[in-house]
């Protein structure tokens, strides 16, 4: 069989910290009316999972494909009850809920869920001024968050960061966080839709009761973490001429790249892992393999097979990419990073990476 880059239908979410950052600035096609706080590029959760709109697996869900061909597909060996990636544009023209979402303990204990939902957010554009909520201060207890929660005063337990363009921020399950206003953002996480929220109304902006908004922060209260202290970080330089690529994030569910490309890239072959690309730039590239040749314009994502073999990828003016995929921790973060001098501290402020 011939592996092909696999393009997907995306999935769109309508809430109201969104508003149409993501066609103005990314200059994604085909995005109905209205806002459009999310567009879910790659995703294999529930009924949101991708259909494939390209080549001889065209009309398959991504679902499918997990389940028919996982080593070709995924990575030789692996097997999962979804794709293990589920990636997405957010627009936080408007500050987003307050919230945290479930580690893999507490979503297989609590919500019989095969996995939680750690994160990291890379930051494509924010405005001046721009902020996050990620982390608590320090050791509360439970009746003086409940009080800030409830008060409405987030920054007296949480901290907040200035952010910018090109900065990534790795968020475990279990940290409460929150971004926007004035920011869109690329996210990576583990396929998961868990979570919890300490605001006084919903993602649609709809007021909730007490009753209802004093449960939620409760609930969000039980599953709480303070374990990691999430901070903006600009990445670690692997390459810098003529193409530039930069490690932002790395952890047990996912790495993250940003590439920015004036020249054509051949990227090897990987068996172990298949990668997704995501166009953050203003060019398209055209992606050459094997069997043919594949455009991805701005906008748009794709997933790279394990066994679609070499690729090369030829950008159509100065193109900027995002790349995530499940590493080999020792092969693809911590050992190309030391060989390229970098102390195990730099590596560790990835996110969750061990160092030996």
């Amino acid at each position: 069989m011939n592996w092909y880059p696999i393009k997907l239908t995306a999935h769109v979410r309508h809430y109201a910290f969104g508003e149409r950052l993501i066609p103005d600035r990314l200059h994604k096609q085909n995005m109905p009316e209205g806002i459009i706080a999310e567009t879910w590029e790659i995703s294999d959760y529930r009924d949101t999972t991708g259909t494939v709109t390209n080549g001889s697996f065209a009309g398959k869900t991504l679902h499918d494909l997990i389940q028919s061909d996982p080593d070709e597909l995924v990575g030789q060996g692996w097997r999962g009850p979804h794709f293990p990636l589920l990636e997405k544009f957010l627009d936080a023209s408007h500050m987003l809920p307050v919230h945290l979402h479930a580690d893999d303990e507490i979503a297989a204990r609590v919500y019989n869920e095969p996995n939680g939902k750690t994160e990291a957010w890379h930051i494509l554009w924010a405005a001046p001024g721009a902020t996050i909520l990620a982390g608590l201060k320090g050791d509360f207890s439970r009746e003086e968050l409940f009080e800030a929660f409830v008060n409405k005063d987030y920054d007296a337990v949480i901290h907040r960061y200035p952010i910018q363009a090109g900065d990534t921020i790795y968020v475990p399950g279990g940290i409460i966080h929150s971004f926007g206003p004035d920011a869109l953002v690329f996210e990576v996480q583990q396929t998961s839709d868990l979570g919890q929220f300490v605001m006084p109304h919903d993602l649609y902006g709809q007021p909730l009761s007490t009753e209802q908004w004093h449960a939620n922060i409760n609930g969000t209260l039980d599953e709480l973490k303070n374990h990691y202290h999430p901070r903006p970080n600009p990445g670690l330089v692997l390459e810098s001429e003529p193409n530039r690529r930069v490690l932002c994030c790395a952890g047990p569910y996912f790495a993250m790249e940003r590439w920015t490309l004036t020249a054509p890239h051949t990227e090897p072959s990987h068996p172990h892992r298949c990668s997704t690309l995501t166009n953050v730039g203003d060019h398209a590239v055209e992606l050459q393999f094997a069997g043919g040749t594949e455009s991805l314009p701005p906008g748009e994502s794709c997933i790279l097979p394990a066994a679609i073999g070499q690729v090369q990828i030829v950008p159509q003016g100065e193109a900027s990419l995002v790349v995530c995929y499940v590493p080999d921790m020792a092969m693809d973060v911590v050992g190309p990073l030391q060989a390229a001098g970098y102390e195990d501290e730099q590596i560790q402020q990835l996110g969750e990476v061990a160092v030996h």
